[in-house]
């Protein structure tokens, strides 16, 4: 994706856990982070301390998205995903995305990945990797500034 496109609809789950929410439901009141991981990805289980804190620490004020990205068959397996959601307090909803529909909307190629959408629903962050946890930090905090200052 590119920085400014819109958000893509949530279609093509092949499960949703944490409960469902639709890309209408999450543009209009606050902006919104979506972070692809996967059961397998050794990096996606370091960052999610950090995806948590974030998740809890703006409750009010940003919605948090999961998405399954399986790497191989072995990422398959839906008791594993939810046993993994479970040991890394993953409570926000869970778009499992077995055959990479989102993915492929997505134009998403890496676990972890993050995108910031602003609360209209643009692009304003993408970031791929374990690093970079503080610029990730600090681009949420923009769009989240820009918000309050909007009200």
């Amino acid at each position: 994706m590119k920085l400014k496109e819109q958000m893509p609809e949530l279609n093509g789950a092949t499960k949703w856990l944490n409960g469902k929410v639709s890309t209408s439901e999450l543009i209009g009141e606050k902006p919104t982070l979506i972070h692809f991981w996967s059961v397998s990805c050794h990096l996606c289980k370091e960052a999610m301390p950090n995806i948590n804190k974030f998740r809890d620490d703006y409750k009010d004020t940003l919605n948090v998205l999961a998405v399954h990205m399986p790497l191989s068959e072995d990422d398959l397996d839906l008791e594993e995903i939810k046993a993994a959601a479970a040991e890394h307090g993953i409570t926000q909803p869970i778009f499992v995305d077995s055959e990479h529909t989102l993915t492929d909307a997505f134009k998403n190629q890496y676990v972890p990945a993050y995108y910031v959408f602003d609360k209209e629903g643009r692009l304003r962050h993408f970031q791929a990797g374990g690093s970079g946890l503080k610029m990730l930090e600090k681009r949420l905090n923009r769009v989240l500034g820009e918000m309050s200052k909007t009200k």
